[in-house]
């Protein structure tokens, strides 16, 4: 019977919190009733602080030609316009050669260049942007959230009344969810419902459904040919595939039109505003070649692939940055930094030419103007390297706290840059605050007597472990003493010690604290 009543307990206070956090709303495109978590002023702050971030992590803006991001503007503000729901919705090019298209919450959507090479016609256009719309406007990515934050509400429930359990890095995580928006794949029925509704709304706004047919017919080709070549399609781990979307769009083309003409079809209009696309596609297609040659450390094929791509079209600023880049990789400091300016003279709206930039002049020692480079970068997009640069520019002169935030932000996470930040700030601040890296607590074993465990989380390994313990005698006074564990405390590992003090009945008795701690080199 107590079993079953602290169960109960623990189920009233779970929906106590559940019901704290959640309301129902009616989904403006479905009409179903849903829980909602994520209230739509967040749904569209989320994409608005999302949105340029994402442009600059995944290639930036396609400014080549101002003429093909008007034209998608014109195309998906045509199919907005006809949507269940308004939104401050928005849509952008990104210069980027993988097929794929997304959309954030709040209605924020880009199409990247390589997946309008893959079109022939306005209404494949309209079918992709239609069916993104539908994502934004139905809360997919919202409703994708929730299930994450559920999944954490229903661990911290049990937390709140589980008191011998530690959740708390799993009830913090939650609050990370919104940088993983575009990593999750969309559910089936997601998929389906954007695919029918997308089509209605293309339909609405004047474009031929079959459009979505074709759409899918070229996915499906991609996805054979992805699984011949080993490519990788961003659009295919979200937008996945199948025979069975292929058939519903042509049920679903097939009700719509009704044996009538469809609408608008336009592949006269789609080609004219591509002329530039398609004319530059050669130079890109060297480009991408040229990537992979400077991810094999080809570096000779590297630079005869980007000084083809820039014969081919000298106007493109990602062409003299893969120059930079083959030089920066060889230390060729001079000429990379050269090519890099040649990049912002095109465009200085994309971080990396910055950053790259900025890098070249730290370690040309031009450290004036790495700085200015570097914060520019950052004002664009927040990295690891800008950070760890900026970091070792503020240490190098003496400026303590300014050094400390730089290598903290270029800390988070792992890879090589992360242990090196890791590294960095420790050098300068384990000594004064070994607490902020190392966790110490203490204990009793089953006689009372008192143990010190020490945990290392970091990714660098520690020495000369000193720790303070207070503690009350057997006559209630206030003793202290000092003990320094031997050896090297490796990054990850945690060891415990006896301190040959006790028995303890409470641990109000006693105190333990991490005065000192070293950088094992």
């Amino acid at each position: 019977m107590t079993n079953r009543r602290s169960l109960i307990r623990r189920w009233i206070t779970l929906l106590a919190v559940v019901g704290g956090l959640a309301g129902c709303v009616v989904n403006p495109v479905t009409g179903k009733r849903e829980l909602a978590i994520v209230t739509a002023q967040q749904e569209v702050q989320l994409g608005t602080q999302n949105y340029l971030p994402m442009q600059q992590s995944q290639g930036g803006v396609f400014r080549l030609d101002a003429t093909v991001n008007d034209y998608v503007r014109r195309v998906g503000n045509r199919v907005a316009a006809v949507s269940d729901r308004d939104l401050p919705y928005e849509f952008v090019v990104l210069n980027n050669s993988v097929p794929n298209a997304w959309a954030l919450p709040g209605g924020k959507i880009a199409i990247n260049r390589g997946l309008l090479h893959q079109m022939q016609s306005e209404s494949e256009l309209a079918a992709v942007l239609g069916h993104e719309v539908v994502h934004a406007a139905a809360r997919h990515s919202a409703q994708q959230m929730q299930r994450g934050m559920l999944l954490q509400v229903l661990v911290l429930g049990t937390a709140v009344v589980t008191s011998d359990s530690d959740y708390g890095q799993l009830a913090t995580g939650a609050a990370n969810v919104g940088a993983q928006l575009l990593s999750q794949s969309y559910g089936r029925r997601a998929e389906l419902e954007s695919d029918l509704y997308g089509m209605r709304y293309m339909h609405a706004a004047g474009y031929d459904p079959e459009g979505a047919v074709d759409l899918q017919e070229t996915f499906l080709r991609l996805a054979q040919e992805r699984g011949r070549t080993g490519a990788e399609f961003d659009l295919f781990a979200s937008h996945p595939p199948t025979q069975q979307r292929l058939a519903t769009n042509r049920i679903t083309a097939a009700e719509l039109t009704a044996g009538q003409s469809g609408g608008m079809i336009g592949r006269d209009e789609f080609a004219r505003a591509m002329v530039v696309l398609r004319e530059t596609k050669p130079a890109f297609d060297a480009y991408d070649e040229g990537r992979k040659a400077l991810a094999a450390k080809d570096f000779s094929a590297a630079r005869r692939f980007a000084n083809k791509a820039i014969r081919l079209e000298p106007r493109e600023a990602s062409f003299y940055a893969l120059l930079g880049d083959a030089e920066f990789l060889q230390e060729d400091y001079a000429d990379a930094q050269r090519h890099y300016t040649d990049a912002l003279d095109r465009d200085a709206t994309f971080f990396y030419y910055h950053l790259q930039r900025g890098i070249t002049r730290q370690r040309s020692g031009a450290i004036d103007a790495a700085v200015v480079d570097l914060t520019n970068s950052l004002r664009l997009f927040e990295t690891a390297p800008a950070h760890y640069a900026l970091g070792q520019i503020a240490k190098q002169r003496g400026q303590r706290d300014a050094a400390l935030a730089h290598f903290e932000r270029a800390g988070t996470g792992s890879g090589e840059m992360a242990i090196a930040a890791q590294t960095e700030m420790m050098q300068i601040d384990l000594g004064s605050n070994p607490e902020k890296y190392l966790q110490v607590r203490g204990g009793t074993d089953g006689q009372g007597q008192l143990l010190v465990q020490i945990a290392n989380p970091t990714a660098v390994p520690v020495r000369g472990l000193q720790i303070n313990i207070r503690y009350l005698d057997s006559n209630g006074q206030v003793r202290s003493l000092s003990r320094t564990l031997n050896g090297t405390l490796a990054a990850g590992q945690s060891t415990t010690a006896a301190t040959g003090l006790g028995p303890f009945q409470d641990p109000s008795q006693f105190e333990v604290r991490l005065t000192a701690a070293q950088i094992a080199r």
